[in-house]
Formats: C-alpha cells, sequence, structure tokens
C-alpha cells in the first residue's frame, strides 16, 4: 500500500486525532486578552504646550545647583517628570514617564540644534530689504533642503533662540546696521577725562559694589536652594495628604519655576 495515500490507515487515524479537538475560538481571545500579557503602549502625539512646559522644566532642572550632581541613574530624567506631571499648564492631561520625557527632549535638541545652523546660514544670506518673514522662509528653505524633511518644531525654536546654547551668533542685517551706527562717535561730542574727586570716589565705590553683588547672589542661591528643597518635599507626598495651603504652595513653587 502507499504509505502517502489518502486512505492510509495512519492518515485516517492522524485525520481522527485532530478532529476530535475542536479549537475553542473563545478560549483563544481570552488569551489573547489575558491580563498577563503586556500589550504595547499607545504612542500619545505630544501637543505644542506640553513641548513648552518640558523646555522650561528642563531648563530650570539643568540649572539649579542641587541636581548638578544627580545626572546618574535617572534621577535627573525623575526629577523632570515629576515637575512636568505637576505643571498647572498640564492640568487635566495624561501623565508622561520620565523616559519619554527624555526621548521627546532628545528629539527636540537634535532638531532645533540644527535649525540654528540653517538659521545662522540664511542670515548670512540676508539680502537688503529682506523681512524677518522673508529669512524665516529662507531657514525653512534651507533645513529642508539639508536634511529633507520640513521643521515642524518652530515653537520650540523660538522658546530656546535667546538661551547661550542655541543662539544664533548672526544678527540681522538691521541690527547690525543699527549697531554699526551706534559705534560710530560723534564729532561735535567731546569725550572728558574724569576728575581726580570722581575717580578716587569710583575707586572707594567699586570695592562696596562688589561685595554687595556677591553677598546678594548668596542670598539669591539659599534662597533657590531652600524653595527647591520645600517643593521637594512637597511633591513627595501623595496629593490626597496635602492640605489647601501646601496644595496652592506646591502650585506656586512650580509657577515660579516655569
Amino acid at each position: 500500500m502507499d504509505p502517502f495515500s489518502l486512505h492510509a490507515p495512519g492518515f485516517v487515524n492522524l485525520l481522527a486525532s485532530h478532529s476530535s479537538s475542536p479549537i475553542d475560538v473563545d478560549s483563544a481571545e481570552a488569551a489573547v486578552n489575558s491580563p498577563g500579557l503586556v500589550k504595547p503602549a499607545e504612542r500619545r502625539k505630544w501637543s505644542t504646550k506640553e513641548d513648552l512646559v518640558l523646555i522650561s522644566v528642563w531648563l530650570n532642572t539643568s540649572k539649579d545647583p542641587i541636581v548638578s550632581n544627580e545626572h546618574k541613574l535617572g534621577a535627573f530624567w525623575k526629577r523632570i517628570e515629576a515637575y512636568f506631571n505637576s505643571s498647572p499648564q498640564l492640568s487635566g492631561s495624561l501623565p508622561r514617564e520620565w523616559g519619554q520625557c527624555k526621548q521627546r527632549w532628545g528629539r527636540v535638541n537634535a532638531e532645533v540644534c540644527r535649525f540654528v545652523g540653517s538659521h545662522e546660514t540664511a542670515l548670512k544670506e540676508q539680502a537688503s530689504g529682506q523681512s524677518e518673514n522673508d529669512v524665516m522662509k529662507t531657514v525653512h528653505d534651507i533645513y529642508f533642503n539639508d536634511y529633507n524633511l520640513k521643521f515642524t518644531l518652530e515653537h520650540c525654536w523660538r522658546e530656546l533662540r535667546f538661551d547661550q546654547k542655541w543662539r544664533s551668533h548672526s544678527q540681522p542685517k538691521e541690527n547690525r546696521k543699527e549697531a554699526g551706527a551706534e559705534a560710530v562717535p560723534k564729532e561735535e561730542e567731546e569725550v572728558r577725562p574724569p576728575g581726580v574727586k570722581a575717580s578716587k570716589a569710583a575707586k572707594r565705590k567699586k570695592p562696596n559694589e562688589a561685595a554687595y553683588d556677591h553677598i546678594h547672589s548668596i542670598l539669591a542661591e539659599k534662597n533657590t536652594i531652600s524653595r527647591q528643597k520645600i517643593l521637594d518635599r512637597l511633591l513627595a507626598k501623595n496629593i490626597d495628604t496635602l492640605s489647601d495651603n501646601e496644595v496652592a504652595l506646591k502650585n506656586k513653587l512650580i509657577s515660579e519655576m516655569l
């Protein structure tokens, strides 16, 4: 007998054994929907408001002397997460995890840095009579030609553009003209050297001013550290256990930080 024939005894028994155990569709669906199985997290698009809060929190936290040594083991980004989710501007929004904040900041930082380079190039090539809108159109064109994609984070660039790291070193042509005009001395103005008494008074005054500025800087830093510690303690507590005064204080400190 042909062992591969459909009527062979072994083949018939194999079909019978499989047909005797029907598939339970409901149990299969239950297994898919089992709580033990972890579904991939749904990706949620970042809003403009979330981007601006994240930038504000990052700038303030990165310049905070308290967290200068806490960049290891995610402590820095966990602090970012706490401040971000406690922002009154995002009241009613779903919270973000520190990993999401870190990933979003990485994209914002990278794309804004590239856009700053395009902005520098556009300012250097700015023609006479071009307005700021004309320059911005040129910037977007340069960015698209260089990276083959549109720049969609202009709101982030406008928030970061005056910070030292993302500041353009070139100036618009109108500003360069104004700066040049201010630098030209007027012939009719006569520069007179200070008198002896004025020079002595200035020498006596400078050390006092320097000491005052130093003391003022120390007091301001201590005040910032004190406020930061209070805010950290409030954020560490369960929100349900906070009194109305503590909630108001927490919101006030967060608003001042942002």
